[in-house]
């Protein structure tokens, strides 16, 4: 969706310093509305706000949250002097300056860009509107791309170290519709993210009303694919709210997990190095931050592991390599440690950094380097843990006072500390699984096996009791459709006539065919005459899941696309609906309805973006693109042709089949 573009300017007719009448009303409208627009900004000026109440409080809002924030210059008007002020308090940068016939010579902004424009007959100047509208677009556009550039405000010029505030906590009550249409937006991608429908999440960040919703929105869905284990997809979409929030340490911590997770799966050096990088650049400006600083140490253990652990190696010659790689181990230990002196209340680091001093012991019996400050560390990790104030925390803070007697401990106290723990467990398999890994990591260095044993004993009977959890399906392949419509009868020029389609409904079988198309994988499209139900019947034969995404309710789907004056798909949209894998879902009950400054085609550009956000939700290697298409723009927004040019431009796996030569 568009950014959004706040306008601090005078209202109505007001006269210049020589007394002349100049009609700022027509200057919004004919010079800075559609510049801006063209821009790719919706524009919003003070005035149009049509709720009653103090109109201050838009404007401070506004003032906040705008992507860009145009003043004019060319009176010395108070109250735009007030906004630019505000603005230039409240944000560094995301500001356009213009002035008519002259420039504004004020001493903080003497040395800023202006842009002028021309002034005749209480107007805009007909003879270069164009060109100042053009300049005018060109300085928006600018202007949102250098973001993170020079701060254009001369209070954040003069106090480097000041930090703009975060917009959500200076939300202003009962301020207009806003606040309310980013609640319910907020609140669908919540449940989204909750039903795993990460699509959906895409769609909903493109549909944020201002920048800063749409970067923690980015953010929120990396960090749903990284968990997914959509790495790739992820790392893309924390770029996209990184590159609006270059500092958000949440989103900095989550990118260098996915670089880190792709190094497992890849290229594990150089992808590895990547992370440690991007951790320590992290730390450069927030080196105290305990998270990082274990993240960066779960680089340098896993290196430390991969070095050691190798299926075909016997456990003398694990124990005896994981000895011989302790600058790797010590690097591991070293950035625990940091993290938990950092906060000595973040147990995560310090049992880790404690289990990694004991086996660097272990390892090497001659090298006490480590013995002072364990005995100290193991009362503090064991102090932090039993002050864990959150309850859903519990089952952390108690299975980290049975890792702490695994070390310390005996048989009898890591059976007894474990039980604590697996009694906060709520029957989640993989946090019991995931301690059990930590434990067999130790028992394959020998490291106090009867401890150790105990240990595992004690998980894998409470693992017993669980049934382990069924992955969620993964398909093998995503076949996305997009396909004209059959035609209406008599459409001129014909497009996709009825008389073509067997050999569409051949071409599209050929084309799954050639893909190997079966029952382990997963078809979507929209379920429209023509194209989509045959590509769907063709799907269906084959034993493929079939998924209809829909941009509007059933009824009134069938009604725009299924019917269109031919009664006859009716009846086959039901059958083939009777075979899908999953209830159809509609973009208006499950994302809400459009965003209300969203142009009359977009519903159709939407359920596109949704179908393609779907697809690539499972795997952006995964997506086979098909389309029936004769190479031509639709009849509208949001046709095969808007589908083609976005999958082409992500993945380039399209087999197209061109009606006009069947």
């Amino acid at each position: 969706m568009k950014l959004h573009a706040f306008v601090a300017m005078p209202f109505g007719v007001k006269k210049d310093r020589q007394g002349n009448d100049i009609d700022f009303n027509r200057v919004y409208t004919e010079l800075i509305k559609p510049a801006l627009e063209s821009a790719g900004l919706d524009v919003f000026r003070a005035d149009e706000e049509e709720r009653a109440g103090d109109i201050r409080t838009d404007m401070f809002q506004e003032l906040l949250i705008a992507d860009l924030v145009l003043a004019d210059l060319t009176l010395d008007n108070p109250n735009v002097w007030y906004e630019l002020g505000v603005r230039h308090a409240l944000r560094a940068r995301g500001v356009v300056l213009i002035s008519g016939g002259r420039v504004a010579t004020a001493f903080d902004l003497y040395t800023d860009r202006k842009l002028r424009y021309s002034i005749r007959a209480g107007g805009p100047d007909p003879t270069t509107l164009e060109n100042d509208k053009l300049h005018l677009t060109e300085m928006a556009k600018a202007t949102l791309e250098s973001w993170h550039g020079r701060k254009v405000s001369p209070v954040y010029q003069l106090m480097p170290n000041l930090q703009e505030p975060d917009w959500k906590s200076l939300r202003i009550g009962e301020v207009r519709e806003f606040w309310a249409q980013h609640d319910a937006w907020e609140d669908r991608i919540i449940l989204a993210r909750k039903a795993g429908h990460i699509g959906d999440v895409l769609v909903l960040v493109d549909e944020a009303p201002v920048a800063a919703f749409r970067s923690e929105a980015w953010i929120r869905a990396g960090e749903a694919l990284r968990k997914a284990e959509r790495f790739d997809f992820a790392l893309e979409q924390l770029e996209c709210g990184l590159a609006i929030d270059p500092g958000n340490l949440k989103g900095l911590r989550e990118k260098g997990i996915c670089l880190q997770r792709l190094g497992a799966d890849g290229d594990p050096v150089h992808t590895l190095d990547r992370a440690r990088e991007h951790y320590r650049n992290i730390l450069k400006n927030h080196p105290n931050d305990p998270e990082t600083w274990a993240l960066l140490g779960r680089v340098d253990k896993d290196a430390w592991t991969a070095a050691w652990r190798q299926p075909d190696k016997t456990p003398e010659e694990m124990r005896d390599e994981a000895a011989y790689e302790d600058v790797l181990l010590r690097a591991a230990i070293d950035s625990y440690a940091k993290g938990y002196r950092h906060n000595p209340g973040h147990y995560y680091s310090g049992i880790n950094a404690l289990t990694l001093m004991h086996l660097h012991r272990h390892l090497l019996t001659h090298d006490t380097r480590y013995d002072r400050e364990m005995a100290a560390m193991a009362g503090a990790v064991r102090f932090a843990a039993e002050c864990e104030p959150d309850e859903h925390q519990r089952f952390w803070s108690l299975a980290t006072i049975g890792d702490l007697e695994v070390l310390v401990g005996t048989p009898d106290t890591v059976k007894a500390a474990y039980k604590e723990a697996i009694a906060k467990n709520d029957k989640d398999w993989f946090a019991l699984s995931s301690s059990r890994a930590q434990l067999q990591l130790l028992k394959d260095l020998g490291f106090q096996p009867e401890n150790v044993d105990t240990g595992l004993a004690t998980f894998d009977r409470a693992l017993q009791k669980l049934t382990q959890p069924v992955d969620r399906w993964q398909p093998r392949q995503v076949f996305l459709f997009s396909g004209h419509m059959i035609d209406v009868p008599g459409r001129i020029p014909p497009r996709f006539p009825a008389r073509k389609e067997p050999i569409a409904a051949q071409k599209i079988a050929e084309a799954l065919d050639q893909l190997g198309a079966g029952p382990d994988d997963l078809a979507l499209t929209q379920g429209a005459c023509g194209g989509d139900l045959l590509f769907t019947e063709a799907c269906q034969q084959r034993g493929v899941k079939v998924h209809w995404l829909q941009p509007f309710r059933e009824p009134d789907f069938i009604d725009k696309s299924v019917v269109r004056g031919c009664e006859f798909w009716r009846q086959r949209y039901l059958d083939a609906k009777a075979k899908l894998a999953a209830p159809i879902r509609s973009a208006p009950e499950e994302l809400g309805e459009p965003p209300p400054q969203a142009e009359p085609g977009y519903p159709y550009e939407r359920c596109n973006l949704w179908l393609l956000y779907t697809a690539l939700a499972c795997g952006v290697d995964k997506v086979r693109f098909v389309c029936l298409w004769n190479g031509e723009g639709g009849d509208g927004p949001g046709g095969t042709a808007h589908m083609y040019n976005e999958v082409k431009r992500r993945t380039g796996r399209v087999y197209w089949l061109d009606t006009g030569n069947l």
